[in-house]
């Protein structure tokens, strides 16, 4: 049994960390049309895809240096933003367990989980609503093209050598 919960948590935050791009720019591997939700609160906190992420992450690994690690980032920044969404919220969402002969660990409280759930049926919810329109779009932008990692030197309108 615990061994599908993992598994069941693993392609959650799996799916979550689709969504955790640098800000402003999506996920490179999503399906066309997807759409990403920030939600932005009183007093100019947010919360949104990569914050779901981590804590997908942490709720699925146990662990915030783990979570960190999997979506890139530095215990140190993990950490930040979950000291950041404990403050922001009501109640903590993320708890720290004390380390011991197999290591510390970290856990969603109640209130993580509910903020998690509440994010993700505001996403789903809001996807469902916005699919014909989201499919249209995708339609009118076409297929994908490459895309360099230096967009001003190779484009369409690069000069050719010697030119």
């Amino acid at each position: 049994m615990a061994d599908a919960q993992e598994g069941r948590l693993a392609g959650a935050a799996r799916r979550l960390m689709a969504e955790a791009a640098p800000a402003n720019l999506p996920p490179a591997n999503l399906p066309p049309g997807t759409l990403s939700l920030r939600i932005d609160l009183p007093g100019g906190r947010r919360f949104g895809p990569g914050k779901a992420a981590l804590l997908a992450h942490v709720e699925a690994l146990g662990s915030i240096a783990a979570a960190g690690r999997e979506m890139g980032m530095s215990y140190a920044r993990a950490w930040r933003l979950i000291e950041a969404m404990n403050a922001e919220f009501a109640a903590p969402l993320v708890q720290r367990q004390a380390g011991g002969a197999g290591g510390g660990g970290a856990l969603l409280t109640e209130t993580g989980h509910a903020v998690l759930a509440a994010y993700r049926a505001a996403l789903e919810a809001a996807s469902a609503a916005a699919a014909a329109p989201l499919a249209r779009f995708a339609d009118l932008a076409g297929p994908a093209s490459p895309v360099s990692s230096d967009p001003v030197s190779s484009g369409p309108m690069s000069p050719e050598p010697g030119s």
